[in-house]
């Protein structure tokens, strides 16, 4: 009985003979990516830590990406599109959920053997988290200090600051569409987080009580809190995983750990979404 030939790709006319080719490493540049990661320590977890908020921070460039192209289609009154954006927004929080479940694997005796040559390194300094809050609307003039240092970055934070939130639209979308909101609301400084106003509870309470006569303003309603529910969750996840591998000690960079980022769970983006649901 014959031995089974192995299968030949290139016999059903796959390309083999990429010299001088374009090859999926070149069209990825996998060679800058998969020599990104510089280990300072011989400990194993290391490799674990940097690929995690490696990947995580690929992923917050997406979100950037797709929250800014969401923003812009809400503007131009392009809904449809927006729609789909703002799903893909979601699903990428999803993904940055999951690389917690991964980086959990770390024991705090793990952690120990790279955790001092973070020195002052702490995820609290991520300006691509800041774009998203800012983009999203939490704009805490304070979380630019971090990035003074970098004049490209803080060109970034401070341009982001000077554009409406995407919940900045979401309320003048509804506005434009006939639903009274406030006019402090609508011409307020946008640098400045927005507040929970009464005003536009009571905007966001006429599509939810009739939400077959302004369906295009609900969706967008109910697609904001599908986003904020996935932030919430990558929030209480990160929370979770700090306490379980450092416990109550001080962050890296300073900040009170554990302590810190459960102040951050209080943090509401688009307060008068959730603040309706107690009004119906």
């Amino acid at each position: 009985m014959s031995e089974p030939r192995d299968y030949d790709p290139s016999a059903e006319g796959a390309e083999m003979n990429f010299d001088g080719r374009m090859s999926y490493g070149d069209y990825l540049c996998l060679e800058q990516v998969l020599s990104a990661q510089k280990p300072r320590t011989d400990a194993h977890d290391e490799m674990l830590f940097i690929i995690q908020h490696q990947t995580s921070e690929l992923w917050m460039r997406l979100a950037i990406h797709e929250v800014v192209a969401a923003r812009a289609a809400i503007r131009a009154d392009q809904l449809q599109p927006a729609m789909k954006t703002l799903a893909r927004v979601s699903r990428i929080f999803e993904q940055l959920n999951s690389a917690w479940d991964v980086l959990r694997t770390m024991t705090p005796s793990d952690y120990t053997h790279f955790r001092r040559k973070l020195g002052q390194s702490s995820g609290f300094q991520s300006y691509q988290y800041r774009m998203i809050e800012f983009a999203l609307g939490n704009r805490n003039h304070a979380m630019m200090r971090p990035h003074a240092h970098v004049p490209d970055v803080l060109a970034k934070l401070e341009a982001e600051l000077s554009e409406p939130s995407l919940y900045d639209e979401a309320i003048r979308l509804a506005a434009r569409r006939g639903i009274a909101m406030p006019e402090e609301v609508l011409s307020r400084d946008v640098r400045h987080t927005h507040t929970l106003h009464d005003g536009v509870t009571d905007g966001w309470k006429v599509i939810y009580e009739a939400p077959e006569t302004h369906w295009a303003l609900y969706e967008v309603a109910e697609k904001l809190v599908d986003l904020e529910d996935y932030f919430r969750r990558w929030r209480f996840n990160h929370v979770t995983t700090v306490e379980r591998v450092i416990g109550l000690k001080r962050g890296t960079g300073g900040t009170g750990g554990t302590s810190y980022l459960r102040r951050m769970l209080d943090v509401e983006l688009f307060p008068e979404l959730w603040r309706v649901r107690t009004e119906l």
